[in-house]
């Protein structure tokens, strides 16, 4: 949901008086009462260092600068918020007040910004700010009201200005917002949970990059594993339950086995978890490896330099912090930020001495993990409102497979695309447009027909593939097949629309999933 705030092309003061003071002016009280802090018959410029609103007045921490040079900060309440930077002259007729002059506070306001430079920041560009103020202005009988807020920039090339906004409802004060630039003197409002959850994932994402290795890695070592007397036995009994329920090729033909796989893929262990489907924990991939990880710790010596929860844990303590400190980042271009990326490339960490200890296992556990976890990040990332307002959904997934004696990663990704609602005028005149569109890319690589990418999509019954071979054998192979496939897939009630098979990979998209389709069926 969004909502429209402006900004008000004339000084605020204009609507909002001041309350003229003892002095002529405004008086600004001083928290603490200092005696003989500005001489008599001398003034000192003050500068705004920071505003909060309490309950009847503002709080502002002003640096005085006397005429002798020295500095120094004080606390003071006034009746009308002054935006930050503002510079005031001020003195003091009591050890407990300071006065500014009528004209200066009625102009203080030229310091918050009235319109935007669309050369700064175009239309579409994100901003996020900090409100540090909100006031209701009085209005006619009958009128709806207006909030006037005060709000920090923390993003762009404005960062560390103070903005003037009306709005038809109160911003709480303190709170961050985030909001589209619609023009000169108009911006939309958007919903921060959402940026704060997409800044989140982008730095869990980047995290994970450095963290994350390939799952053969971990299922190789695992596989190779020389009988050990000194391994637990609960130890060995869940590496060989892991080894033994990883699926192939053929298995996965199965519709069944192939829906089981995908469940337990480790992509929905959360969601089973909020469920409360504890009884289907067992076969999920993320699961058994978090019990693995749970098995070898107690076996490994003391490190203090491994430890595959410190990371995590620093993380979440920090995330806080960097959301309030890193906010603007999302805000210094307007568009998406990448996603991670499919098919997530191989990564298999250095081996170092003792390839069979726990604490190799252990790394290799806990960058699997990872690697689960950068699917899960991807999939978030690439879910959201496309441009027509369309609302996609991604699940990026990899399932390990046994291929004779080698495990071979399956990645696999599905994307559902759900047309905005529209009315039922809308619906008779766009009825096309309104069907539900799939998804599927899948990437392997099975000896010895080398890597292989996959890319389908589904729109009312009518199907359409592309696929990649890296090799040149593999292609012409394929293409050969390429009738036998399209009657099984004819068989099977699908109106094949397109199936081609060419040598190399898939082309790189310059622009993000939410805007593309691989096939516009509607042409």
């Amino acid at each position: 949901m969004k909502s429209d705030m402006n900004i008000p092309p004339i000084p605020p003061a204009a609507s909002n008086p001041v309350r003229p003071g003892a002095a002529g002016g405004e008086v600004l009280k001083l928290l603490q009462p200092l005696e003989g802090l500005i001489s008599p018959g001398q003034s000192a410029q003050a500068q705004v260092l920071s505003l909060k609103q309490g309950d009847a007045v503002f709080q502002l921490l002003l640096k005085l600068t006397l005429d002798s040079g020295r500095q120094t900060n004080v606390q003071v309440s006034s009746n009308q918020p002054l935006p930050l930077g503002t510079l005031l002259s001020v003195t003091q007729p009591s050890p407990a007040s300071l006065a500014v002059s009528l004209q200066q506070a009625l102009s203080s306001n030229a310091s918050a910004l009235t319109r935007l430079d669309p050369q700064q920041l175009p239309v579409g560009t994100l901003v996020q700010g900090k409100v540090l103020s909100t006031q209701v202005l009085a209005q006619a009988a009958g009128q709806p009201a207006v909030y006037r807020s005060l709000v920090t920039l923390l993003n762009s090339a404005l960062s560390g200005s103070t903005l003037t906004v009306d709005s038809p409802r109160p911003l709480r004060v303190d709170s961050l917002l985030t909001a589209q630039v619609q023009g000169s003197q108009s911006l939309n409002f958007v919903p921060l949970s959402g940026r704060q959850d997409q800044l989140a994932i982008t730095q869990q994402l980047a995290a994970q990059q450095s963290r994350q290795g390939s799952l053969d890695g971990l299922l190789n070592a695992l596989q190779k594993l020389p009988p050990s007397e000194s391994m637990p036995d609960a130890l060995r009994a869940s590496i060989d339950k892991l080894l033994s329920g990883l699926p192939t090729p053929q298995q996965l033909s199965n519709p069944a086995t192939l829906s089981n796989a995908l469940l337990n893929s480790g992509a929905f262990l959360e969601a089973k978890l909020l469920g409360g489907q504890l009884q289907n924990l067992a076969p999920d991939m993320k699961a058994t490896l978090l019990r693995l990880i749970a098995q070898m710790v107690p076996g490994v010596p003391a490190n203090p330099t491994f430890n595959p929860g410190v990371a995590a844990s620093t993380q979440a303590q920090a995330l806080p912090t960097f959301v309030r400190n890193a906010l603007g980042m999302l805000g210094q271009v307007s568009a998406k930020p990448q996603p991670g990326g499919f098919p997530l490339p191989p990564r298999l960490l250095q081996r170092g001495e003792g390839e069979d200890s726990l604490e190799n296992l252990l790394k290799l556990a806990a960058a699997a993990i990872s690697r689960l976890q950068s699917h899960q990040l991807s999939s978030l990332e690439q879910s959201g409102r496309t441009a027509d307002g369309s609302l996609l959904t991604t699940w990026q997934l990899e399932i390990p497979l046994r291929n004779a004696h080698d495990i071979v990663p399956l990645q696999v990704k599905f994307q559902r695309e759900d047309p905005p609602e529209q009315g039922p005028e809308d619906k008779r005149e766009h009825r096309e447009s309104k069907d539900q569109l799939w998804r599927v890319e899948l990437a392997f690589d099975l000896a010895p027909l080398g890597p292989l990418h996959v890319q389908a999509q589904l729109l009312r019954g009518n199907l359409s593939g592309q696929l990649w071979a890296q090799h040149s054998a593999t292609a012409e192979l394929i293409a050969s097949q390429l009738g036998v496939l399209r009657q099984r897939l004819k068989d099977a009630g699908l109106s094949v629309t397109d199936l081609d098979c060419h040598q190399g990979i898939p082309p790189a998209h310059g622009h993000t999933p939410l805007e593309q389709r691989w096939v516009d069926e509607t042409a």
